[in-house]
């Protein structure tokens, strides 16, 4: 039973992960914290490191500190869960928003399902705006059906 529920822990927060940077991106990145954000909006940025790669830090303390706190106890403990879930999503973001989306490593280029082409042009459509107000798509890996619904159209008519 601790297994279930510590799996349940894990994938609940990699869950609400999207909803808390889902927030964060439209009422903190694109409001105080827009000063730290806005390098991330701008076609060139200066070099490989972006302000905005702070919020990385942001995210990954709380992760880091439940599994510390966590492990003091025991592998069983819940609260190493909750911070596995939210490194796991942070390795999820990691992953789908600075190398498949941004690319910057040149890899993962090819994937081309409906989700993924989805998720670039909700991304693409997001970065559009150039400043802080009139933002949409905040989200990562949750995105607006619109986007899925065009995706998986683009698909059958390169099929036709």
């Amino acid at each position: 039973m601790t297994i279930l529920f510590n799996l349940l822990v894990l994938i609940s927060f990699f869950v609400l992960m999207e909803g808390v940077a889902w927030f964060t991106h439209k009422y903190i990145m694109h409001g105080f914290l827009w000063s730290l954000h806005h390098d991330h909006h701008l076609k060139e940025h200066g070099g490989f490191f972006e302000r905005n790669d702070f919020f990385f830090l942001l995210f990954a303390v709380p992760g880091i500190f439940l599994m510390s706190y966590g492990l003091t106890h025991s592998y069983s403990d819940f609260r190493f869960w909750m911070g596995a879930g939210i490194t796991l999503y942070g390795a999820a973001y990691f992953f789908v928003h600075d190398i498949f989306i941004h690319q910057r490593f040149p890899v993962l280029k090819q994937l081309n399902s409906t989700y993924f082409r989805a998720l670039r042009k909700a991304h693409k459509v997001h970065h559009k705006h150039l400043n802080k107000e009139e933002g949409e798509c905040f989200g990562m890996l949750f995105i607006p059906r619109r986007y899925y619904e065009e995706a998986k159209k683009s698909k059958s008519e390169l099929w036709s």
